[in-house]
């Protein structure tokens, strides 16, 4: 009997294994969204960074945003950190936490506000997930 066809068979099922197996590995892609809501006229610089990425000073007038989009590690340990500055006020916040996040959005969309960020919460549809600043 030729073993031929039997090692084929084999060799093909155990690489759709591991396909199978790494693609389920990887997280879907996290988006960011933060939103200037400090109010009308105040400009607000954000500078993110991860430990490996910059995502460099950002300029935002009163409700725009800035938006980035990365892949969680599959680990659990994603973080961004962002410092916020306007009139003369600066504050240091994680906004991105994997641990903390990734079961609240994939999607996660924060206003900035001159008490704290706010996160929009998914099953009230308002920005009521509010946190103190880091710094």
């Amino acid at each position: 009997m030729n073993s031929r066809p039997i090692n084929l068979v084999w060799f093909l099922s155990l690489m759709m294994f591991f396909v199978v197996s790494e693609a389920s590995l990887l997280l879907h892609k996290a988006d960011v969204l933060v939103y200037n809501d400090l109010g009308v006229g105040i400009q607000l610089m954000v500078h993110c960074k991860s430990r490996n990425d910059d995502l460099r000073v950002r300029i935002l007038g009163y409700r725009n945003h800035f938006e980035f989009k990365f892949r969680p590690q599959f680990w659990g340990s994603t973080l961004f950190h962002c410092t916020f500055k306007w009139n003369g006020v600066s504050h240091r916040f994680d906004i991105y936490e994997q641990n903390r996040d990734i079961r609240l959005c994939n999607r996660c969309l924060w206003n900035i506000t001159l008490k704290g960020p706010c996160m929009l919460n998914s099953k009230t549809s308002k920005y009521d997930i509010c946190y103190p600043w880091n710094a």
